[in-house]
């Protein structure tokens, strides 16, 4: 396992100790944790544009009856 040396601001570790304490972790199995779920988020960019597309779609759709849409995709994967 490699070690690493970071820099933070005193008040930042003073909370990373207290809330590795109270979770009853080490510092360092804290911060990995939480590098963890940062780095597994999805890209806020990637998703606006994936709500852009879906907005887009909605729009072109125009009106339309939910059933026939769901029997249309279910046929269309038979």
């Amino acid at each position: 396992m490699a070690k690493v040396m970071v820099s933070l601001p005193d008040d930042l570790l003073v909370r990373i100790d207290e809330e590795a304490k109270r979770r009853s972790l080490s510092r360092s199995a804290l911060l990995a944790g939480a590098a963890r779920r940062e780095l597994g988020r999805r890209d806020p960019e990637a998703v606006a544009k994936a709500v852009a597309r879906s907005e887009q779609r909605f729009a072109r759709a125009g009106c339309f009856e939910a059933e026939e849409l769901v029997r249309a995709d279910r046929d269309a994967r038979r």
